[in-house]
């Protein structure tokens, strides 16, 4: 089980994320689109730059639902290998079967 202090950090920064998306988005665009003049692209920098740091999606870590583990991650699972063997021997994962030879 990973620390809940960093388990509640990465909250924290999914839920920033959530909150600026949209006006991280916007600034993104004005800043890459280069028909637009270079000091408003430019001030768009320095306003992406004023942002917390938390807002970008990047700082966001993959972690297991279960154990709350940072690495050994399945996306399409949201869990890490050892969760997923765990519930995968005791037959909660639907179509998984563990095998033996």
């Amino acid at each position: 089980m990973a620390k809940k202090s960093s388990i509640e950090k990465n909250k924290r920064r999914e839920k920033l994320v959530k909150q600026y998306a949209g006006r991280r988005t916007r600034l993104l665009e004005i800043a890459e689109d280069k028909n637009r003049p270079i000091e408003e692209r430019f001030e768009a920098v320095l306003k992406l730059a004023q942002l917390p740091r938390n807002s970008s999606p990047t700082r966001v870590r993959n972690r297991c639902e279960v154990s709350g583990r940072p690495r050994a991650y399945y996306r399409k699972l949201k869990m890490s290998r050892i969760a997923l063997r765990e519930l995968g021997s005791q037959g909660l994962i639907p179509g998984l079967v563990k095998s033996s030879w």
